[in-house]
């Protein structure tokens, strides 16, 4: 009598690739086909052009499967809600600077994340990729160097590259498994999970509203400031502890701006 094998979830079941406002539907498929080939079958759609499309399963071929389970929805926020971690794909030469890594840093930085909850890697449109305010909704961004006189990725291409990080990043955690024994954390017990994306939108909509009222984000010149603090508190990676705090003190400052009158209004010259 044999025994009957087991399929385990593998961690990488946890990443979902996330294609926005993707124009050509061939595209989408060779992405499924892309994904397919290095073990991930996460497919996220925000409002795709020309979708469902024939083009877009011949493109797949066999990966059809991931696009029969692909996930359509109507805005990032709604494709990213339950991550505790997204990852932007990003090209150089944004107005506002954010630290860029390279596909194999953010492999190794992402990948240990995925035992706890869902990561997330987004991709842009094909000819101008991810708005300034969509990188925003990121926890980090990743830009892939490729030749300088030469830099054009097609959509599936850029996918395949990560893909592959992630998945060489998965290999090296099982070799590390199987030859050394993991050393106990002392901080494990300080750990809680990391917020998820719909919690730290909540935090920025809570933290722009007291400022407001505090009289300390003025309307009239708000200088970048919220587009700072997201950069900020993105990069901090708060866990739903901290995340839970950090709106307990803004609870506790709102009382006190009402308990004073409201906002403060400003100094006239």
């Amino acid at each position: 009598m044999t025994d009957t094998p087991v399929n385990t979830p593998s961690p990488l079941d946890n990443i979902r690739i996330v294609l926005v406002n993707t124009t050509h539907p061939g595209n989408i498929g060779a992405v499924a086909r892309a994904m397919k080939n290095m073990g991930l079958s996460k497919l996220y759609l925000v409002e795709p052009k020309n979708y469902p499309d024939e083009v877009a399963y011949y493109r797949a071929v066999s990966a059809q499967d991931v696009l029969n389970d692909a996930v359509i929805t109507s805005t990032l926020e709604e494709a990213i809600a339950d991550c505790g971690l997204v990852v932007g794909t990003s090209a150089r030469g944004r107005r506002i600077p954010w630290p860029l890594l390279n596909p194999r840093a953010c492999a190794e930085q992402a990948y240990p994340e995925l035992s706890q909850h869902p990561v997330a890697i987004v991709f842009g449109r094909e000819d101008r990729g991810l708005t300034n305010d969509e990188l925003q909704c990121c926890n980090l961004h990743v830009h892939i160097p490729t030749n300088e006189e030469y830099s054009s990725l097609n959509l599936a291409m850029a996918v395949q590259v990560l893909c592959y990080e992630m998945r060489m990043a998965h290999l090296g955690a099982n070799e590390q498994q199987q030859n050394q024994l993991l050393s106990p954390d002392p901080m494990k017990e300080w750990d809680a999970p990391l917020s998820k994306s719909e919690d730290m939108e909540r935090f920025f909509v809570h933290l722009e509203s007291t400022l407001r009222n505090m009289g300390f984000l003025k309307p009239s010149a708000p200088k970048q400031l919220m587009t700072r603090l997201r950069r900020l508190f993105t990069r901090t990676r708060m866990d739903e502890l901290e995340i839970n705090m950090m709106r307990g003190i803004l609870t506790s400052a709102q009382r006190w701006v009402d308990k004073a009158g409201g906002a403060q209004q400003e100094n006239k010259d």
